[in-house]
């Protein structure tokens, strides 16, 4: 937790309660529904909680975005996410019902009223957002094929409207098929802790069928974007 802290000092005493309170809950849930390896849970912080908050070293969510969490699991990255930024829905999702159960319970404990749950496979979803983010659920490619129909047009934010994957390790066969379409940025540049050595935030732009969106440029790189050249969808 003090590693968050040093990281993100820019949070609320509110948002500061709403962290501090995430080892208890997974903690009680976790000895009844196995949402988190039980081996893992003594890394809660470490490996979940900030490797969710990776996501915002690529983009910060301007207030009115909507994101969609696909194959959520316990929560992440989207509880994490949904905590940092109070003013961005989230919607998440899993084909578990278990497992959206845990998250639906911590989100009401937490009074996170910036996040919805529902017990949903992506292939059944319909509804339209800004992004939609994901923690190693699918390689890129069908996952990408997934849930394109979910991107909307009209970009509110930084950086052109698509997917946001927490991934690790080499990517360089699960990129071939895009190019130069998607970018990666490593986050052991921003989280100085050998776990983080090969952990990756991985962006594809994916536009929407209604309406244009902005070209990319370079001055949207860093936490408002990882792109080094200008590209369109």
């Amino acid at each position: 937790m003090e590693l968050i802290l040093s990281l993100f000092p820019e949070l609320s005493e509110r948002q500061r309660t709403c962290m501090v309170a995430l080892e208890k809950l997974y903690a009680e849930w976790n000895a009844c529904i196995n949402v988190i390896s039980r081996k893992d849970i003594e890394n809660l912080y470490l490996h979940h909680v900030l490797h969710s908050l990776g996501i915002a070293k690529l983009l910060r969510f301007r207030p009115g975005t909507s994101v969609m969490d696909v194959g959520t699991g316990g929560g992440f990255p989207g509880i994490p996410l949904a905590i940092l930024f109070p003013e961005t829905h989230f919607l998440l999702i899993d084909g578990t019902s278990k497992k959206i159960a845990v998250c639906r319970a911590v989100a009401e404990s937490l009074g996170l009223i910036n996040v919805s749950c529902h017990h949903r496979r992506a292939e059944e979803e319909t509804g339209e957002f800004d992004f939609v983010v994901s923690r190693a659920v699918l390689p890129l490619m069908p996952l990408a094929s997934m849930i394109r129909k979910n991107i909307r047009g009209e970009q509110r934010n930084a950086l052109p409207n698509g997917l946001i994957c927490l991934k690790g390790g080499d990517l360089t066969a699960e990129l071939r098929p895009f190019r130069n379409k998607a970018f990666v940025t490593d986050l052991s540049d921003y989280f100085p802790h050998p776990w983080f050595q090969t952990k990756k935030v991985l962006y594809l732009p994916l536009c929407g069928n209604k309406k244009h969106v902005k070209h990319v440029s370079s001055s949207n790189i860093g936490e408002e974007g990882v792109h080094k050249k200008r590209k369109s969808c």
